[in-house]
């Protein structure tokens, strides 16, 4: 039997290219046997954005169902009357699009918008965060801001069971590596000449994702969040993961899995 999963992303960036690129090979080259994508969903429409149209155009390739719901079309002024509301309507609308694929889970992975209530008592979705259990919230970019800015020691990423509070469901499994290493005393060095003359968020304006420190830290992340999927969806179809028992007892550490694979790599 095929464990089928819905795939939820805005497609605003090449990472979601190549997330979903990565896992569509796996399930080819059979390393994700019985696995298949039965969906793509994105809250763009095409024509939206020049980025998410070759998302589109990627999963029309795989010939991949593709449903697409613009959220910044529906219902424009119940969003700024009652988000609640307009979220439970949205989510709705998306059910009645998605509902014939029957899936057994659905996977975010780079989708833009907040999951509402309704969503998440109608399937088992999980998401991946660019942060360990425990770590900050927000998009990767403002994670990486906050892990510079309170100069943690460790960053990796999780995937993690969605609920309505944003990247607060329990963790599934999870990546880490150390800020410490090598490769960064150097960029915190200089970050923190930096921080002497400029602010933070001056360096942010000037530098943006350009920023050394920033760019290695993104670099590392991107090298576990792929294969991180990869081990998080193969534990799911098998069973190793049961989306059914809650309270989950304990994520499940993949570091020295992933870093085989980027060793051998």
């Amino acid at each position: 039997m095929k464990y089928k999963i819905g795939w939820f992303s805005t497609g605003r960036d090449k990472a979601a290219q190549d997330l979903l690129e990565t896992v569509y090979k796996h399930i080819q080259g059979g390393k994700l046997q019985g696995m298949e994508i039965s969906f793509v969903f994105s809250n763009r429409a095409p024509g939206e954005d020049k980025k998410s149209d070759k998302f589109f155009e990627l999963v029309k390739r795989f010939k991949i169902p593709l449903i697409t719901f613009p959220w910044r079309e529906f219902e424009t002024a119940l969003r700024k009357e009652d988000i609640k509301k307009w979220r439970r309507l949205y989510d709705e609308e998306i059910i009645k699009r998605i509902s014939k694929f029957k899936v057994n889970l659905i996977m975010l992975a780079g989708y833009m918008l907040i999951v509402g209530e309704k969503m998440c008592e109608e399937y088992p979705l999980v998401n991946l965060h660019p942060a360990v259990p425990g770590g900050p919230q927000g998009t990767w970019q403002e994670v990486i801001w906050k892990l510079i800015k309170n100069k943690d020691k460790e960053t990796g990423a999780m995937i993690h069971l969605v609920t309505p509070d944003l990247d607060a469901g329990p963790p599934l499994t999870y990546c880490s590596f150390s800020l410490r290493e090598k490769k960064f005393r150097l960029l915190w060095t200089k970050m923190e000449e930096k921080l002497k003359k400029k602010s933070l968020k001056e360096i942010q304006k000037e530098e943006g994702e350009e920023e050394p420190l920033f760019r290695e830290i993104r670099k590392e992340e991107l090298a576990r969040e792929f294969p991180l999927i990869i081990y998080t969806l193969e534990a799911l179809s098998m069973g190793a993961i049961d989306l059914e028992k809650r309270p989950f007892i304990k994520p499940l550490c993949l570091n020295k899995k992933i870093r085989c694979d980027n060793e051998a790599g």
